[in-house]
């Protein structure tokens, strides 16, 4: 686990702290100077002078939940730079240390203070609901629990089934037809992928739009053409190496080279498409035959590895071949809202509970209008 960093900033009226859950090892890390933060941020809070924001997330380890931390941190620093509330991230590495992190927050029976927290799963479900009888306002993150999402000050999420929707405009602006065959790489077995599934197929049948505007009436599908031309390859645990695998596997049916557009549901699926054609896992002819069909290949997230494809900094003899690549925004920034919907609810704004944040298709054309994650 990565040590714990606290920062006391504008000593006497705000403090930075950033605390990361996990072994008593690392609790012993802390610094003289990061306790005597998180004791000063503690009793501000308890003491009724300002509210105290606790923001809790995933490790900020790698990916796109690490990152997620990474973001949060920034702007934390920033609420607490402006001078009228103080916050703190705490980070988590499994369910059932968020839970205790949850009910150690209640039992401290401070007063003035919110939660905006990424559940790490549904689990978290009971803790979120000891928040709500504890009157203690809290904004959730990503992961919705339909169970207290109605008691939440806001619920900010991306729009997964955008995404499909994204991806299946894009292809539909290259040239997809009815009926042309399309392989998904799906991320797990949760409602993401349900609804990134979702999103795809509906755009393609007419029934929603992407960028405000739906599918032409003569390129709409068929449900029969929906179920006999998708193929899906099941959960690929969002892992680069899975998909590596499993796309060399695909491949080595020859009649699958004719497969021309793949949507992948993150970039780091995609990216684990483009190191098996950039490996020597794929006989050359079948590699070949494949790239001579110039496929077009999506993926979602805003990975920086990603976005560098596309600004031209790597793979680019591999991308000069494809028919086109691109990526979905879905970025872990989105926490920066979630905090901020909790600071305008604090200054007694309206926020919006179901928060979702539109979602934008990256190309090399438009990439250096955005920022990655690492």
């Amino acid at each position: 686990m990565k040590k714990k960093l606290l920062s006391a900033l504008m000593a006497g009226v705000m403090v930075f702290s950033l605390t990361a859950c996990g072994s008593g090892s690392s609790a012993e890390a802390k610094s003289a100077s990061s306790e005597a933060a998180a004791t000063t941020a503690s009793e501000s809070a308890a003491s009724g002078d300002a509210s105290h924001i606790y923001v809790l997330t995933a490790p900020e380890d790698h990916g796109w939940t690490g990152s997620v931390a990474t973001f949060a941190k920034e702007k934390v620093e920033e609420v607490n730079g402006a001078g009228k509330y103080s916050a703190e991230v705490i980070t988590c590495d499994d369910a059932s240390y968020q839970i205790n992190q949850i009910e150690d927050i209640i039992a401290k029976g401070e007063k003035n203070i919110s939660v905006v927290i990424q559940p790490i799963d549904d689990t978290v479900q009971s803790a979120i609901q000891e928040l709500v009888d504890a009157g203690v306002p809290y904004v959730a993150f990503d992961r919705i629990i339909d169970g207290v999402a109605s008691s939440a000050v806001s619920n900010v999420k991306g729009d997964n089934e955008g995404i499909g929707a994204g991806s299946a405009a894009y292809f539909v602006s290259l040239g997809l037809k009815p009926g042309d065959k399309v392989y998904v790489y799906e991320g797990d077995t949760s409602s993401v992928t349900t609804l990134r599934n979702q999103g795809f197929t509906e755009y393609l049948l007419g029934d929603i739009e992407f960028d405000g505007q739906k599918i032409a009436d003569d390129a709409k599908w068929t449900q029969d053409q929906i179920d006999s031309s998708i193929t899906y390859s099941g959960a690929m645990n969002w892992s680069r190496s899975d998909t590596k695998a499993a796309f060399e596997t695909l491949m080595g049916d020859s009649s699958n080279t004719d497969i021309k557009w793949f949507y992948a549901e993150d970039d780091e699926l995609a990216m684990g498409i483009l190191e098996a054609l950039n490996g020597g896992g794929i006989d050359d002819a079948a590699k070949e035959a494949f790239l001579a069909n110039k496929p077009v290949i999506t993926g979602c997230g805003g990975l920086d590895e990603f976005y560098g494809v596309l600004r031209g900094e790597s793979y680019g003899d591999l991308y000069s071949k494809l028919g086109g690549f691109m990526s979905v925004t879905y970025s872990p920034s989105m926490i920066q809202t979630a905090i901020q919907d909790m600071v305008d609810s604090l200054d007694g704004s309206t926020v919006t509970q179901d928060h979702v944040i539109e979602c934008q298709n990256v190309t090399a054309d438009n990439v250096s209008e955005f920022k990655g994650f690492n």
